[in-house]
This record gives C-alpha cells, sequence and structure tokens, in this order.
C-alpha cells in the first residue's frame, strides 16, 4: 500500500496575466521508506505540486483545484480545511525549504524554532522541549549543538542554517519528508552531508521522502523511484535505474543528452531548443512537442495519453508519449 498516492492533482496560481496551471493532472505514489525524486526543469511544477500536498503557497494567491492527495491514515489531503492541515503539517508531514535563510525567523534563537515546533504537538515543558531540541541538533550533525542552540540564524553558515531546518522536519519524527531541492546554493561538500543526512533518516526509521531536484546525479545518488515533470504535468516514471539507464520519453532523452558526461569526450552537449510553454495558455497536445525532434502531426492535437507502460518495458516504468513505439525504434 502506497504511503502517500496522487491522482490528477490539479494546482492554479493566480498572475496579473490570468490563471497558470502549474500542475495538470499530475498522478504518482510514494511507498513507505522509499526516496521518491521529482525532476524537471525550473519552472515545470515540481514546487507548485509538493507545496500542494500541504497547501503551503507562501500567501500565493493559489489553490488545489482538483484531484486527490491520499496520506495513509489521515485521508485525502486536498479537501481538508486548515485546521486539519495544520495537525498534519509537522507530525505527520515535514517540509524542508529550499531556502533555509528565509525557511528560518531572523529574530528568535534557533533552539527557540525547533522547541517551538515540538510544543505545539506534545504536552512538554520548555526545559524539555530545549533538551530534545538539542538532541536534535546532535542528530544532524551540528558542531557546538550547545552554542548553536542560541545562536541566531544569519551567525550560521549555509550549511548549518539546512541542518537547523532538517532538524525542526525530523523534531515530530513524520512518517514523510519533503525536501524542496535542500542542497540548492550549496557546495559540494555540504551537498553531500546534507542528502547522506536525508538517506541516514530513512534508513533508520523508514521515513518516505520527497526530493524535489533539478540535478539528476543527486537523484542517481540516493532515490529509489522518480518523476520526470514538464510543463505541469508527469511525463514519465519508473526505478531511477529504469528511467536514467532507458529513458522512454523524449523529454528524458533529451534532459539527459543536455548533461555533462552523457556524450563523447570530444562531443558537445545537446542543447534542448526552445522554451517551455506558457502554462497560462498551453498549447493542445504533448506540451514538449515543439521541441521535440520526434513529434509527429498527431502530437500537436489532444491530449497525450495517461501514462503506459511501454511494450516489454520494465514493469512500474511509465511514459505519456503517444509515439512511444516511434521513438523505440527511432533512437
Amino acid at each position: 500500500m502506497s504511503h502517500l498516492s496522487i491522482r490528477d492533482l490539479v494546482t492554479e496560481f493566480q498572475s496579473p496575466s490570468g490563471i497558470v496551471r502549474a500542475v495538470d493532472g499530475v498522478s504518482f505514489d510514494v511507498n513507505p521508506g522509499e526516496i521518491f525524486g521529482i525532476v524537471g526543469e525550473s519552472g515545470c511544477g515540481k514546487s507548485a505540486t509538493c507545496r500542494s500536498i500541504l497547501q503551503l503557497f507562501g500567501g500565493a494567491a493559489a489553490r488545489v483545484a482538483g484531484g486527490q492527495i491520499m496520506l495513509e491514515g489521515a485521508g485525502d489531503l486536498a479537501s481538508m480545511k486548515e485546521g486539519a492541515l495544520s495537525q498534519i503539517r509537522g507530525r505527520d508531514v515535514a517540509f524542508i525549504f529550499q531556502d533555509p535563510l528565509t525557511a528560518l525567523n531572523p529574530t528568535m534563537r534557533v533552539g527557540k524554532q525547533i522547541s517551538e515546533v515540538i510544543r505545539r504537538h506534545r504536552k512538554v515543558s520548555k526545559k524539555e522541549a530545549r533538551e530534545a531540541a538539542l538532541q536534535l541538533l546532535r542528530d544532524v550533525h551540528v558542531t557546538s549543538p550547545e552554542r548553536r542552540l542560541d545562536a541566531y540564524p544569519h551567525e550560521l553558515s549555509g550549511g548549518l542554517r539546512q541542518r537547523v531546518v532538517i532538524a525542526i522536519a525530523l523534531a515530530l519524527r513524520p512518517r514523510l519528508i519533503i525536501a524542496d531541492e535542500p542542497t540548492t546554493a550549496l557546495d559540494v561538500t555540504v551537498q553531500d552531508q546534507i542528502l547522506r543526512l536525508l538517506k541516514e533518516r530513512r534508513d533508520s526509521f523508514g521515513t518516505s521522502i520527497i526530493l524535489v531536484t533539478h540535478d539528476l546525479g543527486v537523484v542517481s545518488q540516493i532515490c529509489d523511484r522518480m518523476a520526470v515533470m514538464y510543463a505541469g504535468r508527469v511525463v514519465e516514471t519508473g526505478l531511477v535505474r529504469d528511467v536514467l539507464d532507458a529513458p522512454s520519453h523524449p523529454y528524458t532523452k533529451a534532459l539527459l543528452a543536455a548533461l555533462p558526461g552523457q556524450t563523447g569526450r570530444d562531443q558537445d552537449l545537446i542543447p534542448i531548443n526552445g522554451s517551455p510553454p506558457s502554462l497560462i495558455s498551453p498549447p493542445d497536445g504533448c506540451r514538449f512537442a515543439q521541441r521535440c525532434s520526434f513529434a509527429q502531426q498527431q502530437c500537436t492535437t489532444g491530449r497525450p495519453p495517461a501514462l503506459q507502460q511501454r511494450r516489454g518495458g520494465q514493469s512500474g516504468h511509465l511514459d505519456a508519449c503517444i509515439l512511444n513505439e516511434v521513438v523505440h525504434v527511432a533512437a
């Protein structure tokens, strides 16, 4: 049984130019104890999908306009009112934001920010909450945790701030953690440490993790399964090794071809020409068709098929290309 099951999710944002359907019919499952990666270009709907799970839109004019977000043991989060969702946030599902500096309150000491999360959901004293906060900082390998407990966020490095954000996310031992590009703007060494922390949490407690990233190298390093998004839709999903070793959707193929190391030493990278379509007035048919070297007339009309398994493909490896058999032969 899936820990999280998202079906036909639709999320809309109000912009000065009109309604932006940032998430358009997205479906995927996250199994207990797995790390599920979501990848794609900037603006493809990765973060919007994850923010929809807990309806954390940061004050933006946004709404979940359709679909289901079924969390095991909790029901449909998409239809929950704010009061019920506030009990889910942190306790059952925790969110690690992309920018730890803006995720933390600059006027509050680190220890108090962690303690407040604990006391919001548990009946413990201030002293007990502070002791728990101290242990959480130790758990995420913060150096000199006693001193960091009384520091303000601006007094910490980017890597330490991200560890504090992770400590807050772990405070109530949630069953699901959503990590939205948690290693952005961190140097390579700190990135590796943060990813190890997340994997350590999964291995020790069986926590499910959704990892949003634009870095396919990170996905190959830490994730079990993955979804590839383009222009608000999932175009391919499956085990990481299946998707990266034998990509089936033209967009996934193009992403991989544009990566360093995918072509020969003396060969140029192959860029993806053009730009993603507007999500205010998206084109009919496959949204990648205008940039796809395999596109045919039928790709530009009607809605692409639902995610389906390619003939002869691996079980659970699905794509949404109407020409998948043609692409398979031509690739």
